[in-house]
């Protein structure tokens, strides 16, 4: 990430959950590519979502891991969904915490925006499951 990030406790905090929820490939390559233009928007979203919210400890990481689907579903938001859903490697939500969500998304939100999710859910599922064979068939 650029230089010029103001670092402190919360910011720390937010990179380290950023890590075990997204992942140290993902944060690396989102801290490559910030410029100075967006770097305000990575600091604040660092600090608030990662720093604050997501590391609040009233809840668990598998359910705003839920949450954060179900949302993200709601609102469309299919690449930040696809992002989540392959988070769940490292909160703890299964499948059939994402299925749910989604039937949540289908009554409150509308079946169409649940469709749409459930399709990209499975392609990142199956995505997924290739990588984990993948890897198995290289040990």
């Amino acid at each position: 990430m650029a230089n010029h990030i103001g670092k402190n406790e919360r910011f720390e905090q937010g990179i380290k959950t950023r890590r075990s929820v997204l992942g140290d490939a993902h944060v690396d390559r989102a801290q490559t590519v910030t410029t100075r233009f967006d770097q305000p928007f990575q600091q604040l979203i660092t600090e608030a979502a990662w720093g604050s919210v997501w590391s609040g400890n009233h809840w668990t990481k598998r359910e705003r891991s839920i949450v954060t689907i179900a949302l993200l579903a709601a609102l469309g938001q299919d690449e930040e969904l696809a992002m989540h859903v392959r988070a769940t490697a490292n909160t703890g939500a299964i499948e059939a915490d994402i299925r749910e969500a989604l039937m949540h998304v289908a009554i409150y939100a509308g079946v169409p925006a649940a469709n749409h999710a459930f399709k990209i859910a499975k392609h990142v599922l199956a995505g997924m499951k290739a990588d984990i064979s993948r890897e198995e068939e290289t040990k």
